[in-house]
This record gives structure tokens, sequence and C-alpha cells, in this order.
């Protein structure tokens, strides 16, 4: 039943091997510690060709317990079998693992057999077994009784119910000493109910509205005579200002006059990119100050995600139910930071698998090595597993005589043909020469808002800056054809005419639009870019998992390909209105594992960053 089972130690030491084939698993195991276990991501399963495998994680002696089986297979009993033989093997070797004697000979082939045959026959008693449903006396509804329905006078019945108004007067927000006071109240502490009936009078006769004087009808005469006039705006203009503020003559033969910009307002993105900036730890460094000097003070003050950890008792092996609460706190605190759901824990399961057996010592250790534990978990996940430098790659198409070929998806207004317009900016800044495809055929005005893009792009780097050359052009089609076919004709064009890049920006689609998403599958396939970027807002929380999930899987369904083009990288806009609410980005490395390689954060050409791994984690963690 199972093809194999291994125990080794995070250095990649094998203590002990089991494999029922011939099949060389090497790279399946590979595939599980790069993609899962060093990635630390909190799955139950990992498939990889046709194996699916589980693993476990022993922190105390820092051990790795991996099973695979058939992918058509449908075990139950895994968990259960992990579990046993997690233990078995701790019990057995316990000292030999103490003393880290990892080449010592681990005879475990005999308690392998057994736990195995036991695991499989608990999975067939649980077969067989039939689900039962709930007795009365198990329910809720059985707990009730006649008396504990039953209202009685002089209970307390303020708890869920909701102040009456009457007459206007919100009597909740009314001091008692406005309706009545001592002397109104009997002996036994009730009050009359007719003087009450009295001061709640007299409350709403104090603030009822005064009548409105009559306006005389002389006056309503006179106004229906002067009849409405328009309101006259500061700076609205005449008509003598129309043709200065005429924008409707964007037409092609337009393109051939060009504006004196203001190169110093618009500012140079020459080299790469710029990293986001990373706020000042000058804060943290005071507060730990503040601990020394004063712990008194800071007793009292602490406080936020990791104060639950204070029930936490030092000296002693960390359990998941010690952090329960304090998980529960995290993943609450993540999703508030715009982290998807799932995402959040699935990071909160991770941590605490990471966590689990260590031996620790003091509060304060606690303290830091769960913030240091989920800020490492979260570094990891932003940071890239491959570099991808663009400008690299640019020079290194032109040598083979091509042009490199970006194509640019993603859902309905999130900003692809912007910051398309600011990766081209960046692209001319650096001597490259640029050509737009414009194969949103199906949006109205998308062709025009490349067109102006184009214009204003060359008068920023006239030709005669650059021998005569031209450094940006626009390739148009018009609408209503196919974009894929557009495409190609495109990247056509700059191989012709040797341009450096092509963008190709292509229409905004929802990720249930079957049609849409079959053309930008047939538009990848046919034209083999270089790279495939998602462009999305940082202001979504689960809808990105969404999104990306359904964008990828299209992708790999519909292109009838063994291996597909997927997403390559992602374009994060708008993330200069999220504040600290960062997790987006956190959910759309963690679904697709590809890099985050440009972030939007303003509305010119030059607000274009590379993403700051550090910075994100900081925002996340406040």
């Amino acid at each position: 039943m199972l093809e194999l089972f291994t125990i080794f130690t995070r250095g990649g030491v094998v203590l002990w091997c089991f494999q029922n084939s011939s099949q060389i698993l090497r790279d399946s195991v590979n595939a599980l510690i790069m993609g899962v276990i060093l990635q630390e991501r909190s799955v139950n399963s990992f498939d990889h060709q046709n194996l699916t495998m589980q693993y476990k994680l022993d922190n105390e002696f820092d051990l790795i317990f991996v099973v695979a089986y058939q992918k058509i297979l449908q075990l139950s009993y895994i968990d259960k079998f992990l579990n046993d033989i997690h233990l078995e093997f701790r019990d057995k070797y316990k000292n030999e693992l103490l003393n880290k004697s990892i080449f010592h000979t681990f005879n475990f082939s005999n308690n392998y057999t057994s736990i195995l045959q036991t695991a499989e026959q608990w999975a067939k008693k649980q077969a067989k077994i039939p689900k039962q449903m709930k007795t009365f006396e198990e329910s809720n509804k059985s707990k009730k009784t006649v008396s504990s329905m039953i209202e009685r006078k002089g209970e307390d019945k303020t708890i869920n119910s909701k102040p009456q108004k009457k007459k206007g007067v919100n009597f909740a927000e009314v001091p008692k000493e406005d309706i009545l006071s001592v002397k109104d109240t009997k002996a036994n502490g009730l009050i009359d109910e007719n003087i009450l009936a009295e001061n709640r009078l007299k409350f709403a006769q104090k603030f009822s509205k005064k009548k409105e004087p009559k306006k005389s009808p002389k006056a309503e005469k006179e106004k229906e005579k002067a009849g409405k006039k328009p309101r006259v705006w500061d700076l609205g203009g005449s008509t003598k200002d129309l043709q200065t503020l005429e924008r409707t003559v964007d037409k092609p033969e337009d393109m051939k006059s060009h504006f004196t910009p203001e190169t110093e307002i618009v500012g140079q993105m020459k080299g790469t990119i710029k990293d986001l900036e990373v706020e000042s730890s000058s804060e943290e460094e005071e507060e730990e100050l503040e601990d020394v000097t004063h712990p008194k003070k800071t007793e009292k003050s602490k406080g936020g995600m990791f104060s639950l950890f204070k029930s936490l008792v030092g000296a002693k092996n960390l359990k998941a139910e010690d952090m329960k609460s304090v998980l529960d706190k995290m993943k609450d605190h993540l999703i508030a930071k715009n982290v998807a759901a799932d995402i959040a824990l699935k990071l909160c399961d991770s941590v605490a698998s990471k966590l689990e057996g260590k031996v620790l010592g003091t509060f304060e250790s606690v303290a830091g090595l769960v913030k240091t534990t989920l800020t490492e978990s979260l570094v990891q996940i932003l940071s890239p597993k491959r570099r991808i430098d663009i400008l690299r790659d640019c020079i290194e198409a032109s040598r083979q005589g091509r042009p490199y070929v970006m194509v640019f998806c993603g859902v309905n207004g999130v900003g692809k043909s912007t910051n398309l317009a600011k990766i081209c900016f960046w692209l001319i800044e650096n001597n490259m020469s640029v050509l737009i495809a414009a194969c949103d055929t199906f949006r109205a005005g998308a062709v025009e808002q490349l067109r102006t893009h184009t214009k204003h792009l060359n008068a920023l780097h006239p030709p005669e800056r650059h021998g005569g050359r031209q450094m940006v052009q626009l390739y148009e089609k018009g609408y209503g054809k196919d974009a894929a076919g557009i495409a190609m004709e495109a990247i056509k064009f700059a191989k012709n005419n040797k341009l450096d890049v092509c963008l190709i920006d292509t229409a905004g689609r929802m990720q249930d639009n079957e049609p849409l998403m079959r053309a930008l599958s047939k538009l990848i396939k046919v034209n083999e870019p270089d790279l495939v970027l998602f462009v999305g807002e940082a202001l979504v929380g689960n809808e990105a998992v969404d999104q990306l999930v359904k964008f990828n899987q299209a992708l790999a369904d519909y292109s009838a390909s063994s291996n597909p083009h997927q997403i390559d990288g992602m374009v994060l806009t708008k993330f200069d209105t999220i504040d600290d609410k960062v997790g987006a980005a956190i959910s759309m490395t963690y679904i697709t594992g590809q890099p985050i390689v440009f972030v939007g954060t303003g509305q010119t050409y030059t607000d274009l960053k590379a993403l700051n791994a550090k910075a994100v984690v900081h925002s996340l963690m406040k």
C-alpha cells in the first residue's frame, strides 16, 4: 500500500527508510522538501507526479517523518499511522537522539510492520461503524426547562433588550438625574409609574423643537418672480476657455505635436527600481531599553498579539494546547491586516508545528521565539524562489535578435494599462526601446488610453535625445479583433524593427468568465511570452486567493499542453491606499509561490517600487 516511508534529520541525514517499489522517489522527496518543508507551508498532503506525500515534524530532535503512497488511493489511517510511528521511534531511540548519535544503526523494521498492521485494522473497524446521530439528552434543547423559559417579575431583563423610543426621545441616552430624583422613589426602591410618566413628559417638552416662524407671502412671491439663478464657481471659467480645456483632440495625427515636459517634476528611474522604504526600528529599541530600565512600568503597558503568552509556563516542552489561544489571536490579527482567512490559518498551523516540542525557558524567551518564528516565516514566503531581473533578460533577448515579451493580465479595473505605462517609462529610462501592443479589444477607450500614454512617454524621451530613434511605439488594430493575432503581429513587428521590449496589454476579465479565460490562454500559448504578470490590487483579501487560483487553473486547463505557461510574477497596485493592511502580498505569494515583481505606489510614472519583504512584514506585525 505504501510506496515509501523515511525518517531523516533536518540536516539531511537519513536515519531509517522503507521502500516498497523499485521506482526512484528521490525527486518527489526533494520536491516536498523544497516546496513545502523549507517554505514552511502548512499543508495536509503534497502531490508530485503520481504520488501523494504527508509528513510530520519533530522539533525537539529535529526529525522529519515522510510517508508516500499512490495518488489514486484514499487511505484514512495515514495521520494516525504517522503519529504512532513518531511516538514509537522517539521512545525507542530517545537516548541515541539526545546524544545525537545519528550514525547509530536504527533497527525499526519490526516496529514499522506492526504499527502499519494496527493502523490498517483500525481503519477497517472505523469504516464498518456507522455514524450515529446525537441523542436528545446530548442536544442543547434538552437542557432547556419550562422554568428557565418563564419570565418572572423582578428579574433583570436588561440583557439583549433595546430601549424604547417614544415621541422622538431616546431615553437610553438620558441621564438619570433628568428623569427622576431620589425623592420620587418608593421605600422598596421601585419607581412610581405616574411620577415616571410625568418626568418623561416634562423632559420631552423641554427638548421639543421650536416651531419655525411662518414666512410672509410677499417674500415667496418675490422669489417666484426672480427665478432660480445658476451657481457661479470661482474657478469655473467661461466660454472663452473652451479651446484650452478641449481634451478630445487626441488623434493619431496629433502624435506629431509634442509638448515640453518638466522632467524635474516627473523624475528619473535609471537603474534598478528602488525598494519600498523600511520604517526605522528606533521605537522598538527604545521599548527594549524601557523594559530594562523600568520593568515595573512596562509590565502594565505590555499587550497586543503576544500578551497571551503570559499564561505559558517556562522550562517545558511547548504543546499545541498551550498555544491555541495565542494562535487564535494571531490569526485574527493577520485577517485584520487583509490576509486571506485560509492563508492566515495555514500560517498559524505552520508556526504551531514549528514550535511544538521545543524546550522553552522563561516567558521572555517564549515571546521572542514566537515573534521571531512568525517573522521568519513571513519573510521567507515573500522572498522569491528565483530573482527576476528584467533588464538583464532584455539585454540577453536583444543579443538573440528578438524582443523581450511581457503579458499583463488581471481582473477589471486593477490598473493594468497604468502600470504598464509605468514599467514602460522605467524601461525607456534605461535606454530600452518599447512596443506597446493594444490587445484590449474589448473595453471602450482602451486603445485611446495607451495612445495618450505613448504620446506623453515620447515627449519625455524625444527622438532627438536618442539619435532619432522613437523610444515608444503603439501597435493597434482597433476593437473587436482577435487579441492573440494582434499580439503575434506586434511581436513580429518588434522583431523586424529591432525593438528591445514588447509589452502586451490584455482586457480585464473576471476569473469565472470562461470565454475570456480561453482567449487569454490562447494568447499565451500561441505567442510564448517571456514573462506573464498578474496585476492585482493590494485592497483585496480573500478575493486574491480566488483570482490567482482560478487564473492559474484556467491557463493550465485551456492550454491543452503538458507543460502550460502559468503566472510568472505579480504586480501589486494601489499599495499607497492600504496603510499597514498589506496582507494581500502574503496571500498572493503563498498561493502561487511566485514573486511580486513590481509594486504600484501612486499615480505618476515614477510611482513604481520593488517589494521589500522586511518592510511588508514590519507593517504586518505592527
